[in-house]
């Protein structure tokens, strides 16, 4: 079955079962790996995208379901060469160890922020709490947050200059 999906701003047409996990969509019919495989149950944030503008596990979603809807990636946030408030943060903070669950934790900290751009400890704390970090960063995520928000609001200089 033929299913369009818009992804990162750009309608993309896939053959695919319904039921097919947008996950497996991403990483194998649009080659965008950034949202990883975790557990395949939405119990680790691994495979965190945004839909509509909210953070959700792609594992748990058939792409049947997401016609119509807009889905973002981690690589429809910025580029390597021009990164992201949140991204050059989670640099700053050294926020990724392994790395395995950042794009997963990006994707969330952006649903956060555009939604509410100065948000205290406890939300924070809160919104981040789906995803998990096995290698034991999460302080260094949680501050990377933090100062992703302290960058949005003007309280701190980014690398950009106050972008």
């Amino acid at each position: 079955m033929t299913i369009t999906l818009n992804v990162n701003g750009a309608e993309r047409r896939i053959d695919a079962e319904p039921a097919t996990p947008l996950l497996y969509a991403l990483r194998d019919d649009l080659g965008l790996n950034g949202a990883k495989y975790g557990c395949g149950l939405g119990q680790c944030g691994a495979c965190t995208v945004q839909l509509d503008g909210k953070a959700v596990f792609s594992c748990l979603l058939p792409v049947a379901a997401l016609e119509g809807r807009r889905i973002t990636t981690v690589e429809g946030l910025r580029t390597l060469d021009k990164p992201g408030v949140l991204q050059q943060a989670f640099e700053t903070e050294q926020a990724a160890q392994c790395g395995y669950c950042i794009a997963g934790m990006i994707m969330r900290a952006q649903a956060l922020l555009d939604r509410n751009p100065s948000p205290t400890e406890t939300e924070i704390r809160a919104h981040m709490q789906p995803n998990l970090c096995r290698c034991g960063t999460h302080m260094r995520i949680l501050r990377a947050v933090r100062r992703a928000a302290d960058m949005m609001s003007g309280k701190l200089a980014s690398l950009e200059g106050g972008q």
